[in-house]
């Protein structure tokens, strides 16, 4: 069996300051939706977006994910413990980042956005859409180096099984991994590749929620549930019931008639 690796959460410090290996991620997702955001904005330019949209559109997601994110995990994972400890709130570095929260978080940025820019928020969604998925795998990559987000126990005959010493002994699902080659890479190829022609107005985002429903509810099976506001259950996990309504809003989107982007 593997083992995990137990990094040091922390990749340089000078003094009190202390720059940690979760916080470069989410840079190194930030920076990947410039790079691609320009990339594709050039190359398709019926979705009319300036390098300086771009610049923007990052400076509103930022605040979207990190506040939605946060907010995120105090009200759908662990209510009781925020409570208890409210300045916990603010300490983003340690991790504990939601993803449907901070999905939530961004929407109502990107909508504050598109109406600055005289867009439709469809249009918005459509186009950062294919670019957030690396930043996922970026995340993922961070909670695996934080150790977090470990796997169910799994048979100890799997290669790639994994023990988790801050945890227990048992061999495990390296459950991060599994989400950032799913959620972060494949996700991130399919609809790059969905994306690479016009499609109806709000269809790339559909393709979005439903690739990402789905492949979060199926990784949710390989990994320790979180109790969440409806309790533990190794049956239906907190992050299922969170994909489920992603999934049937991305099928109604997909599905619907609607004239291609000018």
């Amino acid at each position: 069996m593997l083992i995990h690796p137990q990094f040091d959460p922390i990749a340089l410090q000078v003094g009190p300051l202390a720059v940690r290996w979760y916080g470069l991620m989410y840079l190194a997702g930030f920076v990947a939706f410039l790079w691609l955001g320009k990339r594709r904005a050039a190359a398709q330019p019926w979705h009319g977006m300036t390098a300086q949209d771009i610049d923007d559109l990052l400076f509103y997601g930022v605040l979207g994910v990190v506040l939605g994110g946060r907010l995120g995990q105090v009200l759908f994972y662990e209510p009781g413990y925020y409570l208890s400890h409210p300045l916990e709130i603010l300490a983003v570095w340690k991790g504990g980042m939601a993803f449907h929260g901070g999905m939530l978080g961004v929407f109502v940025a990107m909508a504050l956005w598109a109406r600055k820019a005289g867009k439709t928020f469809f249009q918005v969604t459509d186009f950062i859409a294919p670019l957030v998925p690396l930043g996922l795998l970026a995340g993922r990559i961070g909670n695996f180096i934080n150790g977090e987000l470990w796997g169910r126990a799994a048979d100890a005959t799997l290669p790639w099984a994994m023990v988790f010493p801050q945890v227990d002994q048992l061999p495990r699902h390296p459950s991060p991994l599994y989400q950032a080659a799913g959620e972060g890479l494949l996700l991130f190829v399919i609809l790059w590749l969905y994306s690479a022609r016009q499609r109806g107005l709000g269809q790339i985002s559909g393709m979005f929620m439903i690739g990402y429903g789905i492949l979060r509810f199926v990784a949710e099976y390989f990994r320790e549930p979180d109790h969440g506001i409806f309790g533990l259950s190794y049956a239906v996990s907190m992050g299922q019931w969170l994909s489920l309504p992603m999934i049937g809003f991305g099928l109604w989107l997909l599905g619907r008639k609607t004239a291609r982007q000018n």
